[in-house]
């Protein structure tokens, strides 16, 4: 399952789709949501947030995810929101451990890549973006993370 949940992201990401959408997509099943749906919620992470260059949108991901996975549903759940927010945090720390930082500028930055923020158009998506961008490996980094989680959490 794992294998073939982080090779889906891979592929969504390879067709276009945002890293945010790419993440999402693939354990979006597991939530009762549809494919189209799991797009949709996730597509303004994309390019760290809008095209801003904050917050990874593959990082991004990883809290919808958790959200899905133990977000609290009756308003003033203290505990709820405590679990929640733990699972972020390890899922960000984790993120960060492997990929060096949270921040798609930085992320982009350390890869060469030049930072455009005063745009909202995306880059066109060909053998050279795929060849200099690291975002198809952050992709991968996010769903394995998750998988891993799951996983874990699930067989303990």
């Amino acid at each position: 399952m794992e294998k073939d949940r982080v090779q889906g992201a891979v592929e969504c990401f390879m067709q276009g789709y945002g890293c945010s959408q790419a993440v999402v997509a693939a354990f979006a099943d597991m939530y009762g949501l549809d494919d189209t749906m799991a797009k949709r919620i996730s597509a303004g992470f994309g390019g760290g947030v809008g095209r801003m260059r904050m917050m990874c949108g593959a990082a991004s991901a990883l809290v919808t995810l958790a959200g899905l996975e133990k977000g609290q549903t009756e308003g003033n759940d203290r505990e709820g929101k405590a679990e929640c927010y733990k699972l972020v945090q390890a899922l960000m720390a984790k993120f960060k451990e492997k990929n060096g930082s949270l921040i798609c500028a930085e992320l982009l930055g350390m890869n060469g890549c030049k930072v455009v923020t005063d745009t909202n158009i995306p880059d066109e998506r060909n053998a050279e973006y795929y060849k200099k961008r690291p975002c198809v490996r952050k992709v991968e980094s996010a769903a394995r993370i998750f998988a891993e989680y799951l996983k874990e959490c699930h067989t303990s």
